[in-house]
């Protein structure tokens, strides 16, 4: 029973038994199958973070990971599992939210800093014990954080290109997008993709390092480049993908029966050539940079989406690294068309924008509207606009 004055809409593990809201989710099992799998791999503690294997900053359900493990569904976080504890940390837009959705499995933790997580782990992993995590989950930068805290511990840090989660998950983890993968119609564009790949070739042989490939591990770098668009994560217009551009050939990694007739034929129309798109499975990107890179070559790469997973299949005399690739450089500056139809859609957004503060005038003072009708009212004025594929970003709707 709660005392009259506490608060019952977030838990409670001090008191026996613990108070848990309706919206807190139970992680007994996935927690108990996640430590037998931990056991069998020989692994002492496991990290999942909150991201995919493209550093997106949105996800699909099927890369809601931590979501599944944790019950939390902040978009931001990372949670380490131990035999006997589990923590999440997350930032401050979050923890209310927290305490809401974990259960008293779960130790909530105030911050999202690596140095926290590694002074958890240190403390709940004995020397000598293995701390383990997914490669193409993690960043560059993150890796390298983890990798120097972690150094002369006497624990050892371990990349694991099984993902224990998703074994775990198994059969019920959501299933990958089957929609189709469309070409923007050139109106859109600005610039046809054979334009755009002649440029970044361009740039690399102008290059001092005179790099042989790029590789394109961002969503949105793909999808510029070749004038496509797809709908894999909620108000993203991407879809699940790599590029590998050379010199003299480019192979995309997609599953290439979603593409549209269309879309196939644009990218084979030059074949064979070096303007000719060879598909290839997404799940190949491994084991093809692995061969290529056997041989005498340079590959270009932006680390902010590349993950350690890739790129430490590069060996490092042959790795050409910038922050950004040249992609997405190149997608950041607008040609005038692009500029045009930016001004032209903000008109757009403008109108839709003026009829709901009209309506909201309206509606507001007979008490019709909450902020939550509010939100989905501007939806669907948004959604009536010619060429609206939808909002970028859920509604965020507030008053007082």
């Amino acid at each position: 029973p709660q005392a009259p004055s506490a608060r019952n809409d977030i838990r409670d593990c001090s008191t026996d038994p613990p108070y848990l809201p309706p919206t807190a989710t139970n992680t007994t099992t996935q927690l108990a199958a996640l430590r037998d799998t931990m056991r069998a791999h020989r692994v002492h503690a496991y990290i999942v973070p909150s991201t995919d294997a493209h550093m997106s900053e949105y996800i699909s359900k099927r890369d809601a990971r931590l979501g599944w493990l944790t019950g939390f569904t902040g978009s931001a976080g990372t949670s380490a599992v131990t035999q006997d504890r589990a923590a999440l940390w997350t930032d401050s837009r979050y923890w209310t939210q927290a305490e809401r959705e974990l259960d008293c499995n779960w130790e909530l933790q105030r911050t999202t800093s690596i140095e926290s997580i590694v002074m958890w782990i240190l403390e709940a992993v004995p020397v000598g014990g293995i701390i383990s995590l997914d490669p193409f989950l993690f960043s560059i930068a993150t890796w390298n954080s983890y990798s120097q805290a972690l150094h002369g511990s006497g624990r050892t840090l371990l990349p694991l290109e099984t993902n224990l989660v998703d074994q775990v998950w198994g059969d019920q983890r959501p299933p990958p997008s089957s929609s189709e993968i469309y070409i923007l119609p050139a109106a859109f564009t600005g610039s046809s993709w054979q334009e755009k790949v002649a440029g970044i070739r361009q740039q690399m042989e102008q290059h001092v390092r005179r790099p042989t490939a790029v590789l394109l591990s961002g969503l949105e770098e793909t999808a510029w480049l070749f004038n496509l668009r797809g709908d894999d994560i909620p108000y993203n217009p991407v879809f699940y993908s790599y590029t590998l551009l050379t010199n003299t050939s480019i192979s995309l990694f997609v599953d290439g029966s979603r593409l549209s007739a269309a879309a196939r034929e644009s990218l084979r129309s030059h074949c064979p050539g070096p303007l000719c798109v060879e598909l290839q499975e997404y799940g190949q990107v491994s084991a093809h940079l692995r061969h290529y890179t056997q041989g005498t070559v340079t590959v270009w790469l932006g680390t902010e989406y590349t993950t350690y997973g890739l790129y430490s299949i590069i060996p490092r005399e042959k790795l050409l690294e910038e922050s950004y690739s040249p992609v997405m450089k190149a997608k950041a500056v607008k040609n005038a068309r692009e500029q045009e139809l930016l001004r032209a859609a903000h008109v757009r957004d403008a109108v839709a924008v003026i009829q709901y503060l009209l309506w909201l005038e309206k509606t507001v003072p007979q008490g019709q509207v909450n902020k939550f009708s509010g939100a989905q009212h501007i939806d669907a004025l948004r959604w009536a606009q010619e060429h609206s594929h939808g909002p970028s970003f859920q509604s965020i709707s507030a008053s007082g």
